[in-house]
């Protein structure tokens, strides 16, 4: 065979060859946005995501969804300007799951031995379904901005709670009132983590009520508004048909 003769040799088998690389490009997309995404997951939310000890009424409801709407909101964007397919930030969040739950069962439990409970990561699907489905009934993304947005926001810490809630039980540990989570923090002793930047509730035990939760949740939800809106952008500029040409 000459270098100019072609290897399909009829009109089914040229169809059959570009669906097969189209979705060998969709499979290397998918995977090359997820990576993106579990990475800048894994550098914004940081230990706030890694250790129970970390999850607090405070920083880790105000940290972890203004961070994780960023991906969510481009790919939804994409997938509803070029496919009107209405569960991109599910599907995206689905994937970013997949990614740390494979991350804290082989490196943190397999390789570190930490357990899972202490290690888990954040319930972050509710949020995420919320977003599709005010986009599907709005069409609008100003509209899911508002209140897609400030539902994902809101409802972060509640759909947590059923796991996290043992973890903050106070018990008595050597003549100190603690929680659950920093009794596993001061027994599983981990890196040199500069805890300096960890700033926890002085005064308060985090098992007690007050308003921390609500304001926290209340102005997570706020900067979620603000960095949907700047992210949905991103989407769609990569919907655009120039993009798409470009590339």
């Amino acid at each position: 065979m000459s270098a100019t003769t072609s290897a399909v040799r009829s009109h089914a088998e040229a169809v059959q060859v570009s669906r097969t690389v189209d979705y060998l490009g969709i499979f290397i997309i998918f995977f090359v946005v997820l990576g993106g995404y579990h990475i800048h997951a894994m550098l914004t939310m940081g230990d706030w995501d890694f250790w129970a000890d970390w999850k607090d009424r405070r920083l880790w409801v105000t940290v972890t969804p203004i961070v994780c709407v960023t991906f969510p909101a481009a790919v939804q964007a994409f997938a509803w300007e070029h496919f009107r397919l209405p569960w991109g930030a599910t599907i995206c969040v689905l994937g970013l799951i997949l990614g740390e739950w494979i991350n804290r069962y082989f490196n943190f439990w397999g390789w570190t031995y930490f357990p899972i409970n202490f290690v888990f990561p954040a319930i972050l699907i509710p949020g995420a379904i919320l977003l599709d489905v005010t986009l599907l009934l709005s069409g609008s993304y100003l509209a899911t901005a508002i209140f897609g947005a400030t539902a994902w926001g809101l409802i972060f810490y509640p759909s947590n709670w059923p796991i996290i809630a043992g973890l903050h039980q106070p018990v008595e540990y050597h003549g100190l009132l603690m929680s659950i989570a920093d009794i596993q923090g001061y027994n599983y002793v981990r890196t040199g983590t500069p805890e300096y930047i960890r700033m926890v509730e002085k005064g308060t035990l985090r098992t007690f009520g007050k308003d921390v939760a609500p304001v926290s949740a209340f102005f997570s939800a706020f900067m979620s508004i603000l960095i949907y809106f700047i992210w949905h952008f991103v989407g769609r500029w990569f919907s655009t048909v120039r993009f798409l040409k470009s590339t």
